[in-house]
């Protein structure tokens, strides 16, 4: 038995960086009571740290959130929860994840499970007390890795070694695996794009590719989260060159009609990329001449802000017959009707987009950067006083024009222009 269990946890004396890395958690969030208070509650309560933050600690990622599993069911963990005055939202209680709150930081706790059947969307599920049976419904043997506060892995599936080595493994047979969530094709993407130092097994993307029509059973709004989570700047070039992970992120989502932009970039545009968010980043792909983009908005729902944003670089781009005519002066207009934002989403769309590169828009974009809106200097009350103007019609007339003037004159006006405006 001791043999045994020396072989599932894994020494911290042996793995020094990542035990201080996980304590290093500790030290920097609050998560800590939230060990103190399940592993306190009774002398067999345990919770430990799971998945996609070890993972990340093991490859030296920068940890960006926190999930954390244990073996009390999801009302006892409420209870324990509630007893130390630890905020807590019910995320999706039925499935066993209880959100806990503590100085804005949130942690996601589930309780171990057991799948009881699944129809490639969701799972029911029995709550568990075994670590294994939790660890074996997970996708991949890199995300059934657990720990406990001190750095003490729980590896039942050997991730660790599989994330050193570069495998993106299923746990179980990988067909059955995709039956159960048909999201985990685009998972797999992911993580082979992240992860994987081999060349895809050719077994495993047949089935890949026989289960795809299964895709079209997820929610819109799963898709779009899991393509957030995808498309990052580390991940699209790789993407754009493997032919494999191509085809299939193609026929999942044909909207992305430009992915190749992302195979040869320099390295002007792959900093702007690298430097850019998951809307700009999708705007790159769905905007051509067609009305791709207006697609995409009726298929997945994004905000109406985000959908503004690409709309705004669309309709400049349509109008300007690919941006192959613009001037600093309709550019001046967009900075002050639209922000910074949409100037800087339009020039870097033009600077990535372009074959040749183009100086004087690096130089635009580049002024914008740390440009603050201008306030115009001149308003009703002063022409009200000083040219004796009634308020009314005439007057938001007047005013209308010497902003447009003060606009396409880079945010510049004499006096003799404003009188010239208000006596015509």
């Amino acid at each position: 038995m001791k043999n045994f269990l020396k072989k599932i946890f894994i020494s911290s004396n042996n793995l020094e960086n990542i035990s201080q890395s996980i304590i290093e958690i500790s030290k920097k969030t609050p998560v800590n009571k939230i060990f103190k208070a399940i592993n306190n509650y009774s002398t067999d309560s345990e919770v430990r740290y799971v998945g996609g933050c070890i993972r990340k600690i093991l490859n030296n990622e920068k940890v960006d959130d926190i999930d954390m599993a244990t073996n009390l069911e999801p009302n006892i963990v409420c209870d324990v929860l509630n007893s130390n005055n630890i905020n807590f939202y019910k995320t999706g209680i039925d499935h066993g994840t209880i959100t806990a709150v503590i100085d804005e930081h949130k942690f996601e706790i589930t309780s171990l499970r057991e799948d009881v059947s699944t129809d490639g969307r969701h799972a029911n599920v029995k709550f568990s007390k075994s670590w294994k049976k939790d660890a074996s419904r997970r996708d991949f043997t890199i995300n059934s890795i657990y720990s406990d506060i001190k750095g003490n892995l729980f590896d039942p599936y050997n991730g660790k070694d599989d994330l050193k080595k570069g495998f993106v493994n299923f746990i179980g047979d990988p067909d059955k695996r995709i039956k159960e969530d048909y999201l985990r094709i685009l998972r797999y993407l992911r993580f082979f794009l992240s992860y994987s130092k081999k060349s895809h097994d050719k077994d495993l993307i047949r089935k890949l590719k026989l289960n795809l029509n299964g895709v079209s059973k997820l929610s819109k709004d799963r898709l779009l989260d899991e393509l957030k989570k995808l498309i990052k700047a580390e991940n699209l070039e790789k993407l754009s060159k493997d032919k494999i992970c191509l085809e299939l992120i193609s026929l999942i989502f044909p909207e992305l009609k430009n992915i190749n932009i992302f195979s040869k970039l320099n390295s002007l545009k792959r900093q702007i990329v690298e430097n850019s968010d998951f809307i700009f980043l999708i705007s790159l792909m769905v905007i051509d001449d067609t009305d791709n983009s207006d697609y995409f908005f009726y298929k997945f729902n994004i905000s109406k802000k985000d959908e503004k944003r690409i709309k705004k670089i669309s309709n400049f781009y349509k109008e300007k017959g690919g941006f192959k005519k613009f001037n600093e002066k309709e550019i001046n207009e967009i900075f002050y009707y639209d922000g910074k934002q949409a100037v800087l989403d339009i020039l870097n769309f033009k600077i990535i987009k372009s074959k040749k590169i183009d100086n004087s828009l690096i130089k635009l974009s580049k002024t914008y950067i740390n440009k603050i809106k201008p306030i115009i200097p001149i308003g009703a009350s002063e022409l009200m006083e000083k040219y004796k103007i009634p308020e009314g019609k005439q007057l938001g007339l007047k005013l209308k024009l010497i902003e447009e003037l003060w606009i396409k004159n880079n945010f510049k006006i004499s006096d003799h222009q404003v009188e010239k405006i208000v006596k015509d």
